[in-house]
């Protein structure tokens, strides 16, 4: 609960769900800092809830990624999405 319960952990957890993004990409999709990302994704990284993948290209290209774990928490995040749908106002 510690992990998920950070700000902005579960709107990340979410929009990855979708499947491999970049940085800016989820960055953009969900209005958070460059910085709050990044310590974010490493500590997901770390908890072995997102893969982190470096493609050799130029210039090179970072894709985050849920791993089987994080796939495990698909489920949670649609009922908290379902009971924010029934609950809270828009």
């Amino acid at each position: 609960m510690g992990l998920i319960s950070q700000k902005w952990t579960g709107l990340i957890i979410y929009q990855l769900l979708s499947g491999p993004q970049r940085f800016c990409s989820i960055e953009s999709s969900i209005g958070v800092s460059g910085r709050v990302l990044s310590e974010r994704l490493k500590d997901l990284e770390n908890e072995g809830v997102v893969k982190r993948e470096i493609f050799p290209e130029t210039p090179v290209r970072i894709e985050y990624s849920l791993t089987d774990k994080g796939r495990s928490l698909e489920p949670l995040m649609h009922e908290i999405e379902k009971w924010s749908q029934n609950w809270l106002e828009a």
